[in-house]
């Protein structure tokens, strides 16, 4: 049989588990400890478990184990998780996540870390040694026993707790209490046992072969519910067992009820699901409230019953309800999920992206030969096929958080190796991109998030005198904006200081002594290869490698990144990138025969377009000074290869808060573009991003609307004055 699908699975579904363990554990040294993150961190780590084990995985197995007692001991509140514990479970997440990325590799049996894993263990073990709860002492006066007796709980944290009152005519029918007792003690060790004998009668009236005895004896043993249950398989009728579990196998219990499936909804069905309650039990409470019914009296609930009889413990009832409710409210907003390989998604999308093509190609060739009916049945399949495009390019989407939730973890350590305080604030993590977008977005992001933290925020002291607060901040934020994704990371910090980023460029031959550039210009240069301002190398940077990597990874993915700084206020790193990498809607329009293409979303409106008074390329729109650059100028298209209309276009574009015109000369209409990558021979021109085929099968390039716009806005100060004196 060929495991390796499953072995898939176990790699996907352990890393996401992991992700789980890791924003529970951060939760926790922030926001404080609840059961809901301890038993996410506990859930997590006994999931691995129990799924390597089914692969006989024994380097994960054996050491999630230990980490499932340190968890478990959380969970019964015999052990703080304090904030050097919270570091050592954090690695050891980090441990197995190395595991996990082994057997990736096809390498189960190696460890990536034999040191680190010694470390680790006994690192666990010894946290064990310090909690190990005092061994149960057996408790010998009777009063001691009988007022633990009503509570119904009186096992110690270990030990199971059992409650026999045997039947009268027990002896008669030929069984021996004792027998039973000396059976219990083959599937433990009995701790403490105490003989009730308050069923006793007087000496005249004693039947010597009737039972009157009682026996509360606490169990140490590995047995289930179910097993020691079956033990009084032949008395239950006419005798009265109750079993409880120990205290510690409440969590326990608990934990298994909510990482049950969700096919079970009746109450009773989760609790012998879960192990807490037996089917004889189960049938029991039901005969109690068939009673109950048939008396004509209010009919009791099963979880009443179960409390009162002191057959399951409350919080365990709770536990099951609240899982019951939760089955009945997901079934009724109930998500099928299916899990696609990313290469067989691609290959869709690519499908897609032809058929786009040839939908085109089919509806131009229907136009050409004026054919009605065929050009109408082609614009219904032109619609299917949209809707298609669309609904499989939302299969690519996925929130941005997947890159955004492993930052905590990284701020966490960061800030406490440089000994400063940093607060991580999140926000817009459900903002949707394409996931091939969002996988390479990791590393630049990386980069700033590592920089803002080692430049950026100051050390305490520094900020005290500053008059900051102590804690630094640092936030990411992303947000859909004029048809782009936009993610902008921010910090609190000194800022950039622009007088030595100057210098250090003079000092490069970046820039020229007489060069006269703006804040944000000179901030760009940052962004050069080996560029660093930093004193001295830290762990973390200083080397002037990372920000042009930073950079050219935007670049590849068609955005661009901007800087804002304001000296002691802090810094902000703003990335703007498209939606998706595949298909978009887009708009036609041409100089002469060539089509070129602009992204739809980018588009404001259109209008004629006057000739221009003057060499200056800005034009009054309704009263205000717009820029503007004619497509003819950008790619040299002379008059001789096509020569220029009576009366052009101006296509006014957005990007993000920019605004500019383009001048052609022609409208030709909206369609869908596949976008086709260019040749390394295109590299670094500007004005271009890409191509597309159009539907009579020739190539029309995708201009690069940030290029083209950041070429208007640099001629716009120049000739500002000049425009001034237009509009008066």
């Amino acid at each position: 049989m060929d495991l390796s699908a499953a072995r898939g699975a176990l790699v996907q579904e352990s890393r996401e588990l992991l992700a789980d363990m890791e924003r529970a554990l951060l939760e926790i040294e922030s926001e404080g400890i609840t059961p809901e993150r301890v038993n996410a961190a506990f859930r997590a780590a006994h999931t691995i478990k129990g799924s390597a084990g089914l692969f006989g995985l024994e380097l994960i197995v054996s050491f999630t184990h230990v980490m499932e007692n340190v968890l478990d001991r959380v969970r019964s509140e015999t052990l703080r998780l304090e904030g050097s514990l919270v570091s050592v479970l954090l690695r050891c997440g980090d441990y197995l996540g190395r595991l996990v990325d082994a057997i990736d590799a096809g390498e189960d049996e190696r460890d990536p870390d034999p040191g680190g894993r010694d470390a680790l263990l006994a690192a666990l073990r010894d946290v064990l040694g310090a909690s190990s709860p005092a061994k149960a002492v057996a408790v010998d006066a009777p009063e001691a026993r009988v007022e633990r007796e009503p509570a119904g709980l009186g096992a110690g944290n270990e030990h199971w707790h059992l409650s026999l009152r045997f039947g009268e005519d027990v002896l008669r029918n030929g069984m021996d209490p004792l027998s039973f007792i000396n059976y219990l003690s083959g599937l433990g060790t009995i701790v403490s046992l105490y003989t009730l004998a308050e069923r006793l009668p007087r000496a005249d009236s004693f039947d010597a072969e009737s039972c009157y005895l009682g026996f509360e004896i606490d169990l140490l043993s590995d047995a289930d519910k179910k097993t020691l249950d079956d033990v009084f398989e032949f008395v239950r009728d006419e005798s009265e067992i109750r079993i409880l579990p120990p205290r510690a196998k409440i969590a326990e219990f608990i934990e298994l009820i909510e990482a049950m499936p969700e096919s079970r909804q009746r109450l009773g069905e989760i609790l012998v699901a879960g192990g807490t309650l037996t089917a004889n039990e189960l049938e029991k409470v039901l005969q109690i409230q068939a009673r109950a019914r048939e008396s004509g009296g209010e009919i009791p609930r099963i979880g009443e019953i179960l409390v009162q009889e002191h057959m399951v413990q409350p919080p365990v009832v709770a536990a099951a309800l609240s899982r019951q409710k939760q089955a009945e409210e997901r079934r009724s907003t109930e998500h099928k999920i299916v899990k696609v390989e990313a290469g067989k998604l691609d290959q869709l999308i690519n499908l897609v992206g032809e058929l786009v093509i040839a939908s085109a190609g089919a509806r131009l060739l229907a136009e050409r030969t004026h054919q009605g009916h065929l050009v109408e049945a082609l614009g219904e399949v032109g619609q299917l096929v949209e809707q298609i495009r669309d609904r499989a390019l939302n299969l690519r989407m996925v929130q941005i958080g997947e890159v955004f939730q492993r930052f905590p973890r990284v701020v966490r350590d960061v800030s406490q190796e440089l000994g400063k305080r940093i607060e991580l604030v999140i926000s817009g993590a459900e903002t949707e991109l394409d996931k091939s977008m969002v996988e390479r977005l990791a590393d630049p992001l990386m980069h700033i998030v590592r920089n803002a933290m080692d430049h950026g925020i100051e050390p305490v002291e520094e900020r005290c005198m500053a008059e900051k607060p102590e804690q630094g901040r640092l936030s990411l934020h992303a947000l859909h904006e004029s048809g782009c994704v936009v993610i902008e990371i921010s910090d609190d910090g000194r800022g950039l200081d622009t007088a030595r980023i100057r210098a250090k460029g003079i000092e490069r031959g970046l820039i020229g002594p007489e060069d006269e550039l703006s804040d944000a210009e000179i901030h760009q240069l940052i962004f050069a290869p080996g560029f660093s301002t930093a004193a001295q190398v830290t762990n973390l940077s200083g080397r002037g490698v990372g920000m042009d990597v930073v950079k050219r990874s935007v670049e590849a993915l068609r955005g661009e990144i901007d800087i804002s700084s304001r000296k002691g206020a802090g810094t902000t790193f703003r990335i703007r990138l498209p939606l998706t990498l595949a298909i978009i809607d887009a708009f036609q329009v041409a100089v002469g025969d060539t089509v070129f293409v602009i992204p739809l979303d980018m588009i404001v409106e259109c209008a004629d377009m006057r000739a221009p008074e003057g060499p200056q390329h800005i034009v009054n729109l309704r009263g205000e000074a717009l820029p503007f650059v004619s497509l003819r100028e950008v790619f040299e298209i002379g008059t001789d290869e096509a020569p220029r209309p009576a009366r052009e276009s101006l296509v006014v574009l957005a990007y993000g808060q920019q605004r500019a015109g383009l001048v052609v000369d022609r409208l030709l209409g909206e369609f869908q573009a596949v976008i086709k990558p260019l040749g390394k021979l295109f590299t670094g021109v500007r004005g271009i991003g890409g191509s597309t085929i159009l539907g009579d099968g020739s190539v029309a390039l995708i201009l690069d609307v940030p290029s083209l716009i950041a070429t208007c806005t640099e001629s716009q100060t120049t000739h500002a004055q000049a425009f001034g004196g237009l509009l008066n």
